[in-house]
């Protein structure tokens, strides 16, 4: 399909730069295609009523991690150059693929030092070093570090900052009302250089109310790449590359959730993160499997959703692939619809902004 079937004028002061206080404030734009009321305005509290005894929440629980590193490059014959690095993707417990600026200046067999940017600085005084050993399109590289594992894991967290989205971290910087602000009540593995937004509107309150209305929340894994954020350059579907992001839905949650389905309720997932990883860990007749490893799945209109019969999520940039993903799940015109009702009536936009809830163009 034509990317520009999915881009639309979104006036700059519809970008939110904070969230909602208290997280589940935030508004919720109910849209039931072909519906006798198509959309409806709600809050993100409401939505226990929204739903049915028996359906079922899947959550995305990856966690954040300070993926933002300042580097210097060392090279022989050459003066420092400073670079700034963004992990999104873990190869090896010492290897990540990441995005870099400026990244045509850096080549492969340079070495980008982090923290403590001396020379044969030993870690004890806090540096990090990394060697470049590949390079892709668009700024993207692959790193090999000096440390591996749980070190280096500690070690980014102590240099790294909050990789805030470009919406919002070029107008302000993230400060320490982020690291809780962007980072759900229910996180708990860390990889994610991205929230699953979606879920940034859970309270406590929220979650105890969900369990009460007799819904059950399940939990699946799929660590948030920076890719998300990338502008799709391609001028047809058919030619975008999406980058790859690691997934994990155990066997114990895939049977609870194919018995939701099998005694007629609905699953509900939280953010387009949780039903990108269902889909791909389905079989061709929707059933869910367990799942481990990498996903490059990309969902638009003429593909058909399998495992979804509801889907929560904030509203996405004009021409992304997460734009293009609600239009296969609810339909183009009624998400275009959906969207000028939302710009039209004030909703909030991007990760901190509102919500939507989302039933299919075409339920099974």
């Amino acid at each position: 399909m034509r990317v520009d079937l999915f881009d639309f004028e979104l006036p700059e002061e519809r970008i939110a730069l904070r969230p909602a206080e208290p997280r589940d404030a935030g508004r919720l734009l109910v849209v039931r295609p072909g519906g006798v009321q198509p959309l409806e305005d709600r809050r993100v509290r409401d939505l226990p009523g929204l739903l049915r005894p028996g359906d079922a929440l899947v959550f995305n629980d990856t966690r954040v991690i300070p993926a933002r590193l300042a580097a210097l490059r060392t090279r022989p014959g050459a003066s420092g150059l400073r670079a700034e690095v963004m992990l999104h993707l873990r190869e090896a417990p010492d290897r990540w693929r990441a995005f870099a600026r400026p990244g045509k200046r850096l080549a492969v067999g340079d070495v980008l030092r982090f923290g403590d940017h001396r020379e044969g600085a030993p870690c004890e005084l806090g540096g990090l070093a990394a060697q470049l050993v590949a390079k892709g399109e668009g700024g993207e590289i692959v790193l090999r570090f000096d440390l591996s594992g749980p070190v280096l894991d500690e070690r980014i967290a102590a240099l790294g900052t909050l990789p805030l989205p470009p919406y919002i971290a070029g107008k302000r910087p993230a400060d320490a009302r982020d690291a809780t602000d962007y980072q759900t009540v229910y996180a708990r593995e860390p990889g994610a250089v991205a929230a699953p937004t979606a879920g940034l509107h859970f309270s406590q309150d929220l979650l105890a109310a969900i369990d009460a209305a007799g819904l059950s929340r399940h939990t699946v894994t799929l660590h948030v790449g920076a890719g998300t954020f990338l502008p799709v350059k391609a001028d047809d579907t058919a030619d975008h590359r999406m980058h790859a992001e690691i997934g994990h839905l155990d066997a114990d949650t895939a049977e609870a959730l194919n018995a939701v389905r099998a005694r007629g309720g609905r699953i509900v997932a939280v953010g387009t993160t949780a039903l990108r990883l269902l889909e791909s860990a389905a079989d061709a007749e929707g059933r869910l499997r367990p799942f481990s490893g990498p996903t490059e799945i990309f969902i638009t209109p003429g593909v058909r959703v399998r495992t979804v019969d509801a889907l929560m999520t904030n509203f996405h940039l004009p021409r992304s692939t997460l734009f293009m993903l609600v239009s296969a799940f609810s339909g183009l015109e009624t998400m275009r619809t959906a969207y000028a009702h939302a710009i039209r009536t004030g909703y909030r936009f991007y990760s901190y902004g509102d919500s939507s809830l989302l039933f299919p163009a075409d339920p099974r």
